[in-house]
């Protein structure tokens, strides 16, 4: 038994994902208490997460049923959070078909062949369920496994993840995917087109083997201005949105430093709008209805920096945070970015129990 045993918390799930506290909050519900997860939690900063992945790539773990089921299910032991979210990569559907991408410890996303004209894009091809067999595999074993607690199936948005085609890696001003944007809209349409097809199939392998919901993350769109935004991205965000919209699952977006983007992303069809630390959550809300629309349910928005205080200062900025997400017709709580590798676990079982015994409501 390690130093860390313990401490983990066994899963005990509900009788059904569907009355979870995640989901309800995600419908707009009442719920029993304000549900938690973090992003990057499958992995990141537990130590049983890098004794798991010793020596395997992360685009070859993605392709191990048996590992991607280990690493989803340890934070739902560690720190009990409402959700699990499935271990995968944005860029691994693109791996899976063939496309030539790998992931550089300590760099990020990698492309051996740039995208930059039509033969580049002719080497994009939408996932099929036979590229990604593992993960169907995965998915059905966690669905039995989690019982009442839900899974969250994911994919990248296909500004983020054709910002790594085009740039050939992780970029911090986008000149060349703005580049193709401005100076080549037909092609640029039609790689992103292609890449929400990608995010569409990869979704709906994951929500036809089980899972309960789905995350679209566009992390890098906030590099955008909220016009080119409206003009190159949100239609194709708006795809992927309408296509899974069938299947009766939560729809959540989340991008990085997208204040001024909230309005336009929810518009792109999603339930739940996820939020940076960046824009306190009661003002999420009125961003997202300013134009008209509807409130909707918020996903956030703890700065990870605050993990490496004390709890002292910790405390208060989630008594505000849930303070402010009762402005909302619903809220999962969550960081506003993902879990850093150097966090201290024990921090993130304390905010999660935290957030679940300070937000309880006591039956009538």
């Amino acid at each position: 038994m390690t130093a860390w045993d313990h401490r983990c918390v066994p899963v005990t799930p509900l009788s059904t994902p569907d009355r979870s506290a995640y989901l309800l909050a995600a419908r707009g519900e009442p719920v029993p208490h304000t549900p938690v997860w973090f992003m990057r939690q499958a992995g990141r900063a537990l130590p049983e997460y890098r004794a798991a992945r010793e020596g395997i790539t992360m685009l070859e773990s993605c392709t191990r049923p048996d590992l991607v089921v280990e690493i989803t299910l340890q934070p739902v032991r560690r720190y009990g959070v409402d959700a699990a979210i499935f271990f995968s990569d944005i860029v691994f559907p693109l791996q899976a078909t063939g496309f030539g991408v790998e992931i550089k410890p300590g760099v990020g996303p990698v492309v051996a062949d740039p995208v930059r004209d039509a033969a580049g894009l002719a080497a994009v091809r939408p996932v099929t369920p036979a590229d990604v067999p593992y993960t169907t595999d995965a998915v059905r074993q966690l669905v039995s496994e989690l019982g009442g607690t839900p899974l969250i199936g994911f994919a990248g948005a296909p500004f983020t993840v054709a910002s790594y085609l085009v740039e050939g890696g992780p970029s911090k001003d986008f000149a060349r995917t703005k580049a193709m944007m401005y100076g080549n809209p037909d092609l640029w349409h039609a790689l992103a087109d292609r890449l929400a097809d990608v995010a569409i199939a990869y979704l709906a392998v994951q929500v036809e083997a089980g899972a309960s919901a789905i995350q679209l993350f566009d992390s890098w769109a906030g590099g955008l201005s909220p016009r080119d935004y409206e003009r190159f991205v949100q239609p194709h965000s708006a795809k992927v949105f309408e296509a899974m919209k069938a299947y009766g699952v939560p729809r959540v977006h989340f991008g990085v430093n997208t204040g001024e983007l909230l309005g336009l992303m929810s518009e792109a069809g999603a339930d739940v709008v996820g939020v940076d630390w960046r824009v306190p959550l009661d003002e999420a809300v009125r961003r997202v209805t300013a134009a008209g629309g509807a409130p909707k349910p918020v996903q956030g928005n703890l700065d990870p920096a605050l993990l490496f205080t004390g709890w002292e200062t910790i405390e208060p900025e989630i008594d505000r945070i849930l303070a402010e997400g009762k402005a909302a017709p619903g809220h999962i709580f969550n960081l506003g970015h993902g879990v850093p590798p150097n966090a201290d676990p024990e921090v993130l079982r304390r905010i999660t129990e935290y957030v679940q015994t300070k937000s309880a409501h006591v039956p009538a």
